[in-house]
């Protein structure tokens, strides 16, 4: 992963709610969840949830899919996967002994 989508994807997770509908999007696996309930699951307003979800999505954090009227989001973990690589890639040193147990726990 480059330094640009890298810090894109930083920024978009920098603010509480948006961090709060990635987790909740990451907890709802790869079958997402439609944007009305994730309003209602984090109790905020359509329009103020609209906002984030597109910068999110401009991160490539999530992706969508039109479902009828109602849009379904879903992580993007290729992404994450991509984010994480790139914050751990020259981890400990290189001495995986060290990082092995983090990395377990990671995934």
């Amino acid at each position: 992963m480059e330094k640009k989508p890298v810090l894109d994807a930083l920024s978009a997770l920098a603010h509480d709610m948006r961090l709060d509908v990635f987790r909740l999007l990451i907890k709802a696996g790869p079958q997402g969840m439609a944007a009305g309930d994730i309003a209602a699951a984090l109790d905020v307003r359509a329009n103020t949830l609209s906002n984030n979800l597109n910068i999110l999505s401009a991160a490539g954090l999530v992706v969508s899919q039109r479902e009828g009227r109602s849009i379904r989001y879903r992580a993007q973990m290729q992404t994450m996967r991509g984010l994480l690589g790139f914050l751990m890639q020259d981890c400990c040193g290189g001495q995986a002994d060290l990082c092995g147990p983090l990395l377990d726990q990671i995934t």
